[in-house]
């Protein structure tokens, strides 16, 4: 008699955290359920989409769930509009408008409701970005947790520029924008009060006007990526994934804050999966990096720029690797999936 082992049933599993973290198990998310779904094409999922028929536009979406709704460096209302702003420009598009929708539950006090929209409204004037339209809905006590936040954006892309995660080269320079770990570090220890938020505060900001100051090197400049959820661990995993090159980058060039290194030691984590709110990832040509990185120190928000590694001339695609500071090596894993909820 032969015995067959039984069919797995996916529909008898459930979603988990770690769908949204972007890491593998969103990946399978996405593959499996959602953009089949949707009639999506194989292809880079980037950080905003080109408007069909209109390749100057892009359009990005994203909703924050963030817990706490306030904390050091930034709250919720300031961070979706940056997150926004932001995957707008790693497109190499300075934005045009935003939509706003809330969720809010029952109970959710004025006071925090005034505070937050006071913060979205000032980051959106700061980011030169009108919001233009919107929604509001209440759902009953326990349906939601105090205020959700999502913002829709349109931008219009620097004719010069042209950045995609599926276009880096080999023998490009990686360059990164900032410090790193700053954002996620920041939220867990103010949810979970464990001291290091008097050390340390969100590195949350806008990066359109950082991305402008590239549009000189125009296709010199090959990808641009904000490492948030699944920090630079998961968005050197994609752009290799979606370039099919190798990428390897020096941990003594990776700048990680004292305040950073400290908590991460203390709760086991990697700071390469922690989220970031306020740097970027830049793919250049070699021969352009030095100008890139003059180009980057010249705004508050690139002042502390470096170049962090190369994509090998050789070497399996979609691999990164780390050379650590004895001189090793050791792969970078794609993040599997959520270790921080939350923090954005």
């Amino acid at each position: 008699m032969t015995v067959q082992c039984p069919t797995p049933n996916h529909e008898d599993e459930v979603v988990l955290l770690g769908h949204g973290a972007g890491g593998r198990l969103t990946g399978e998310l996405l593959d499996r359920l959602v953009l089949p779904a949707l009639g999506g094409t194989p292809g880079p999922l980037e950080d905003a989409a080109l408007l069909p028929g209109h390749p100057d536009l892009v359009m990005s979406t994203d909703s924050f769930v963030v817990s706490p709704l306030f904390f050091p460096g930034g709250d919720i209302g300031s961070l979706a509009v940056h997150g926004t702003v932001n995957d707008l420009a790693m497109r190499g598009a300075r934005p045009l408008a935003l939509s706003v929708s809330l969720i809010i539950e029952e109970g959710l006090e004025l006071a925090e409701l005034r505070a937050v929209m006071d913060s979205l409204g000032k980051a959106a004037l700061e980011a030169g970005v009108p919001v233009v339209t919107g929604d509001t809905k209440v759902v009953g006590r326990g349906a939601a947790d105090r205020l959700f936040v999502n913002t829709t954006g349109v931008g219009q892309r620097h004719p010069s520029l042209s950045p995609s995660a599926a276009s880096a080269r080999p023998g490009d320079a990686v360059l990164l924008s900032g410090p790193i770990g700053l954002h996620g570090t920041t939220v867990l220890s103010t949810r979970e009060r464990l001291g290091f938020e008097s050390d340390i505060a969100s590195d949350t900001r806008p990066l359109h006007r950082l991305v402008e100051t590239l549009a000189p090197l125009g296709a010199a400049v090959h990808v641009l990526r904000d490492p948030t959820r699944g920090g630079l661990a998961a968005a050197l995993n994609e752009i290799a994934r979606d370039s099919s090159v190798a990428v390897e980058i020096e941990e003594n060039a990776v700048p990680v804050p004292e305040a950073v290194a400290s908590a991460c030691d203390l709760l086991g984590l990697d700071p390469l999966i922690v989220a970031n709110e306020g740097c970027m990832v830049v793919f250049v040509d070699a021969s352009a990096a030095e100008e890139a990185l003059t180009c980057l120190r010249s705004l508050p928000e690139g002042a502390q720029a470096v170049r962090i590694g190369e994509v090998l001339e050789q070497g399996p695609g979609g691999r990164v690797t780390l050379r650590t500071l004895v001189g090793a090596r050791r792969i970078v894993d794609m993040p599997l999936g959520e270790q921080l909820p939350r923090i954005c």
